[in-house]
Formats: C-alpha cells, sequence, structure tokens
C-alpha cells in the first residue's frame, strides 16, 4: 500500500480507500453483509484473484474489514466490515449520488448486478403516502430479481421476487434507474423498452417529488 506521505487527513484516507477496487469490495460488503471470498469475487466481475486477495489483506491490516470463522452448518470464513468500515457507507452514498447523472449513459458491454439497484433505491426513493397499504415493486433486470417495498414509512429493497406485486418494471438497468430517479418519464422508458406490469401508481409514491 503506498502512502502520499502528506500529513492531510484526505490523504490519510486516500492511503487506506484510494486504491483501484477498494472501495467497491467495501461497497459488496455494504451490500451483503458478511460473505465468502467466493460472494467478494462474483460481486466485482473484472478482478483478479491475486488483486482481490491484496484489497482485501490490506482493507483487514487497517481496520476496515475481518474475517471470521462461521459455525456450522455454513463452515467457511467470512469477511465483514469492523464499524470503523461501517463509517465508509456515507462516504459510498455521496460517490454514489456524484455519480448518479452518469448512469444515463449508455450502458454497452458494461457489466451489472442487480444488487447495485440498492443505491439508486436508498439515495432516490421515499414512501410519501405513508399512511397508505404498503406496495412492492419487482425489479428485473439482467439478473435476479429485486424487490422494492414499503414497510412502516420506510422504502426496503431485498433480492427475490415479490410475492404479490403491485407493479413490476422489467428492462435494462439505466431504464429502470431513470425511472425510479424520478430523471425518466415512465412513457419514455416504455418507448425506449422498459415493460411495465400492474399500478404506475405504485411507482409515482415513491419517485422524488421534485
Amino acid at each position: 500500500m503506498r502512502s502520499y506521505g502528506q500529513y492531510c487527513s484526505v490523504a490519510k484516507a486516500l492511503d487506506v480507500i484510494g486504491d483501484r477496487w477498494t472501495l467497491l469490495v467495501v461497497r459488496e460488503l455494504l451490500l451483503r453483509g458478511p460473505c465468502r471470498y467466493s460472494d467478494l469475487q462474483r460481486g466485482l466481475p473484472g478482478i483478479a484473484t491475486n488483486l482481490l486477495a491484496g484489497r482485501v489483506r490490506e482493507l483487514e491490516q487497517a481496520g476496515v474489514l475481518v474475517r471470521e470463522e462461521a459455525p456450522p452448518p455454513v463452515a467457511a470464513t467470512l469477511f465483514r466490515l469492523t464499524p470503523r468500515g461501517e463509517q465508509l457507507q456515507s462516504v459510498l452514498v455521496e460517490l454514489a449520488r456524484w455519480g448518479a447523472p452518469m448512469m444515463a449513459e449508455p450502458v454497452e458491454d458494461a457489466v451489472f448486478r442487480s444488487r447495485w439497484l440498492e443505491m439508486p433505491v436508498h439515495l432516490f426513493l421515499s414512501d410519501h403516502a405513508p399512511e397508505e397499504p404498503p406496495v412492492a415493486i419487482e425489479l428485473r433486470t439482467r439478473e435476479e430479481p429485486m424487490t422494492v417495498e414499503t414497510a412502516a414509512g420506510e422504502v426496503r429493497v431485498r433480492p427475490g421476487s415479490a410475492e404479490q406485486p403491485d407493479l413490476v418494471l422489467s428492462g435494462e438497468p439505466q431504464l429502470i434507474v431513470g425511472v425510479l430517479a424520478g430523471a425518466l418519464a415512465l412513457a419514455e422508458a416504455r418507448a425506449q423498452g422498459l415493460r411495465c406490469e400492474g399500478d404506475p401508481a405504485a411507482l409515482a409514491r415513491l419517485q422524488p417529488l421534485a
């Protein structure tokens, strides 16, 4: 791990998390919780095994993550963030907010994982009618489906399908992200290939008001 050699808190932070792939390792642990090395590798397509091992080791030495042995029946080594590592969540959120306008660019050959939809959901969606019955929106992209649902006024997202979704959105990730963020009108997204089944009012209830 190379150092900038500067007595500055920004430089000190970048000494630890500024290398390529490092913050994406943190992203995966924030989204997944404790997970195996193979789970990290699947969530970071394109990273070499030896590079991932090096990043994990550096983050462990810096006190950002720890490894622990899970009891049976899992019986595997799990990696999880420490409390100090969890403090990086606000950093990732602000990076996601800063990068959100670039999500409208064509995906082309970029790899996508449906779990990455959690960031825009947390950034943009809120329940504007918490007194109403809960709603569930299923998002279907190229991978496993994700479900956005309301509970006690909060908006949550989880992997998997909804039992009885109020709305199902299927299509390319940039269309779904654009609609969730309110940057793309539902009618326009449908004209570009987004498939919508169910009640669009469920989406309008969660989208940004302005």
